[in-house]
């Protein structure tokens, strides 16, 4: 071996014992789905033979099926209402620039440091006075707007030459034509990006769901995981395979959109 491949082999020792311990969560997950109850408190680290049976008694317990179909219906409609409001509104705190609008992301950005809880209270007031509690609009309106994608978008929309804009109104394009026509096809990994973020995070919310959701029937795969582990008596394997399946999306989800994610950031970094 060479002075420089010796030189590689502590950082690829680094990243190899670091992949590892990041992994087993995963791999910890996987394998007590598997397992009973009593061997995941024991901590078993092989396969084991009672995933069929976990899986019978996690449909018995809880309507999975609709756990997850409800669990999908506020992932998508969050994330595309998102991607089309955010998108719109960093398009035009960048393509119209003003020393107003600077002034207005800056008070975006400071939103940003309120934590969810001091707003929550307001939140549930305000829907409750509309009739919205325990209705899909009440989950998925308070996340359409977030300032960190329109920063995001912002930041991508710098990049993305003014040249082109002028050349489509001259050709007599409207505003939104070159939106929809030009900026989204040119923009595509930032969409990417913003897709998997705000899908992931739509997927795994659990706090406000659960404040403005009273009935179980229209529960998310985090409401259902949390009522499987507050009994008296906790089936541990049935706990990790719900973990498991409501895994599953946000992973496929990411892998699937894994390159343009990274273009993405990358791009709204530069």
């Amino acid at each position: 071996m060479t002075r420089t491949t010796w030189r590689k082999v502590p950082g690829y020792a680094f990243l190899t014992v670091f992949s590892i311990f990041s992994l087993f969560p995963l791999y910890f997950m996987v394998v007590g789905a598997t397992n009973t109850s009593t061997d995941v408190l024991a901590s078993r680290l092989l396969p084991g033979a009672n995933l069929v049976q976990n899986f019978q008694d996690l449909v018995a317990a809880a309507d999975v099926a609709s756990a997850m179909g409800y669990s999908a219906l506020y992932a998508v409609s969050t994330t595309v209402l998102a991607l089309l409001v955010c998108s719109i509104a960093g398009y035009g705190f960048e393509i119209y620039h003003s020393k107003g609008k600077d002034l207005l992301m800056a008070v975006l950005l400071l939103a940003m440091m309120i934590p969810f809880a001091a707003t929550m209270i307001p939140l549930f007031r305000m829907f409750a006075n509309f009739g919205m509690v325990n209705s899909a609009f009440a989950v998925i309106l308070p996340a359409i707007s977030t300032p960190f994608l329109i920063l995001l978008f912002r930041q991508s929309s710098r990049s993305f030459p003014h040249e082109i804009i002028e050349a489509a109104r001259l050709d007599g394009l409207r505003e939104l034509e070159i939106f929809f026509r030009i900026y989204i096809p040119t923009m595509k990994s930032t969409f990417a990006a913003a897709a998997v973020i705000t899908f992931m995070t739509a997927w795994n919310n659990f706090l406000w769901p659960r404040v403005i959701l009273l009935d179980n029937k229209v529960q998310t795969m985090p409401m259902l995981i949390s009522n499987l582990s507050a009994g008296y008596v906790t089936n541990y394997g049935v706990l990790m395979l719900a973990v498991l399946l409501a895994s599953l999306p946000a992973m496929v989800v990411f892998l699937a959109l894994q390159r343009s994610f990274a273009q993405g950031i990358t791009g709204a970094i530069k």
